[in-house]
C-alpha cells in the first residue's frame, strides 16, 4: 500500500513538472517562432548566396540560438530552420528575389 502512494505520489511530481515545462515552452513559443525565421533566412543566404556548406551557416546566428536546427532541400532550394516539436519556417531561394519566406502557416498569437 505504501509502495502504491509513493508511486502516485511521484507520477503527480511528473505530470507537475512536465505541465509546468510545457507551460514555459508554450511561453517562449512567439521568440522561438520569431528565431526559426531568422534562422532561417540566415542559412538561406549563408547556403545559396555564399555557396558555403550548410554546417559552416550555424556560425553566423545570434547567442541564443543553439536550439535551433537546419534542414536542407537542395531540390528546391530551401531551407527549413526548427525547434523540434515546437516551431519551424522554411525559406526558398529565387535566383531573382533572394531568399523568400513561404507563408506562415503557423497559429496565430493574439495582439496583447
Amino acid at each position: 500500500m505504501r509502495a502504491r502512494r509513493i508511486g502516485l505520489v511521484v507520477l503527480a511530481l511528473l505530470a507537475a513538472v512536465l505541465a509546468g515545462g510545457w507551460r514555459y515552452v508554450q511561453g517562449k513559443r512567439p521568440q522561438l517562432e520569431l528565431g526559426v525565421g531568422y534562422a532561417a533566412r540566415v542559412a538561406c543566404g549563408c547556403r545559396y548566396m555564399g555557396n558555403r556548406p550548410l554546417t559552416s551557416c550555424y556560425k553566423d546566428f545570434e547567442p541564443g540560438m543553439a536550439p535551433i536546427r537546419l534542414k536542407e532541400d537542395a531540390g528546391a532550394k530551401a531551407i527549413t530552420a526548427y525547434v523540434p516539436l515546437i516551431a519551424h519556417r522554411t525559406v526558398r531561394f529565387d535566383p531573382v528575389l533572394g531568399c523568400q519566406p513561404e507563408p506562415f502557416r503557423g497559429r496565430r498569437l493574439p495582439l496583447r
